[in-house]
């Protein structure tokens, strides 16, 4: 379904916040016969609802689901879960449900390079727009950063990241399709761990030209199953093994590209990362081995995401990282990994959604590692711990008295390391919030 296909007809834009008004400014453009919003929020937090968005009425409460269910369209915002007992009930009504991000790519697929992942798809989405740039192919990035696709601007092409919730209603794949990590996450939003994988995996459904996946990731390489696509990871793709100087050097293929030690970002993880990105660059023409040297200034000049392993400079000595939007268990693994050899004290918890915490268990076996559990969920954490014998754990009240226990705990030169394996929400606004209290308390205790 196209934008253009609205046209004299009933649309209910079913969210008032920055998607939905993105979704009534362009549906409106389009001639609909009838334009309402439906807001059933139990905060109505949304900015004031007037100037031209105002010729669309907004309805609010339990009349919102009649004005639905009366449309012959409605488009939803992507935080509108996919179990809303009211999106049950539509979709047994049969009435069409779609999203702004979904008509929207219906007429911008081919320009497109859409990434999403469990893990990763902030920085890799990031990696590829800046190397195309480098490479003077000039793109728009957008999608789950903060930019409607339904407010970006026309270009040659886009670089997109795109959550589980924008890919769930797609019908068209963009021309390369990525897919860095699959794990459970937001399984409550989804229904469950099957579903989320299918919408998740809804990105390469739809007849991409391409598809680049992590080829490292046992769980995605298994939802794939024979799916033709390029797993990056291997000889016969982007790889890291030893170089000419007889360090570890990014590859493409069997031609050594440049060292490892250009990337500025730490870990593993962040390594199949730009492996991904520049089999992306390969996939869309961009000479890589020609322009390697190029390629190799651009990666060094390349800017780590904020609230993703951040380190903070202290005058102690201690490294601390602000890994706050690490919101599950296998995040907080990945970046537990990227400080190994270290001594490392690890800060967890945050609103509590019951996940599961027996993978962090598993990972964490035969580890020396301090954890510190704060409310909501950090003592159900520790709890899961307890018994490791090389794992110590303690609590603490809040964040800020984590911080300052952290310091007593932790050995010269170690690592202190905020990724939560939990969402930020309930003690805090949100992730910026928790980054702020955790950089102001470092700050408050440094001596």
């Amino acid at each position: 379904m196209r934008l253009s296909d609205l046209r004299g007809r009933h649309v209910a834009v079913w969210g008032a916040g920055r998607e939905g008004r993105a979704a009534v400014t362009a549906i409106a453009a389009h001639g609909p016969a009838g334009l309402v919003v439906v807001d059933d929020s139990a905060n109505f937090l949304t900015l004031p609802w007037d100037g031209p968005l105002a010729a669309a009425p907004l309805v609010t409460g339990e009349e919102g689901f009649e004005r639905l269910a009366a449309a012959d369209v409605v488009v939803r915002s992507p935080g509108v879960p996919n179990t809303h007992p009211w999106m049950v009930e539509l979709r047994r009504r049969s009435v069409p449900v779609t999203q702004g991000s979904a008509l929207w790519m219906a007429d911008h697929a081919d320009r497109t390079v859409g990434v999403t992942g469990s893990k990763g798809k902030s920085t890799t989405s990031s990696l590829i727009s800046h190397l195309l740039t480098a490479m003077d192919r000039p793109n728009v990035f957008g999608g789950n950063i903060g930019v409607p696709l339904l407010d970006l601007p026309e270009a040659e092409l886009y670089v997109l990241e795109l959550s589980s919730y924008q890919c769930s209603d797609l019908t068209d794949s963009p021309r390369v399709a990525v897919v860095t990590a699959l794990f459970p996450e937001h399984l409550d939003a989804h229904g469950g761990e099957r579903e989320y994988y299918r919408d998740k995996l809804n990105l390469i459904a739809h007849g991409p030209h391409a598809v680049v996946v992590n080829g490292a990731d046992p769980r995605l390489a298994a939802e794939l199953g024979d799916r033709a696509a390029v797993r990056v990871g291997s000889p016969d793709t982007t790889h890291v093994a030893t170089g000419p100087d007889g360090t570890q050097w990014f590859h493409l293929r069997d031609t050594p590209l440049f060292p490892r030690a250009v990337l500025p970002l730490v870990g593993r993880h962040n390594e199949g990362n730009l492996c991904v990105a520049l089999a992306v660059l390969d996939a869309l023409g961009v000479d890589v081995v020609a322009r390697k040297d190029s390629l190799a200034v651009a990666v060094a000049e390349f800017q780590g995401l904020a609230h993703r392993l951040t380190e903070i400079a202290d005058p102690s000595g201690l490294t601390f990282v602000d890994d706050t939007l690490a919101t599950s268990p296998y995040a907080a693994m990945h970046a537990i990994d990227a400080y190994e050899g270290r001594p490392l004290t690890v800060i967890v918890g945050g609103a509590d959604r019951g996940l599961d915490y027996s993978p962090l268990r598993a990972h964490l076996a035969g580890r020396e590692i301090t954890v510190i559990g704060v409310p909501d969920s950090g003592p159900r954490i520790v709890e899961a711990l307890s018994g490791l014998p090389s794992v110590r754990t303690e609590l603490a009240d809040d964040l800020v008295a984590a911080v300052g226990l952290s310091r007593k705990l932790t050995p010269a030169g170690g690592v202190v390391l905020l990724s939560p394996a939990a969402p930020s929400y309930g003690r805090f606004r949100n992730f910026e919030h928790r980054s702020e209290v955790f950089a102001q308390a470092v700050a408050d205790t440094a001596r």
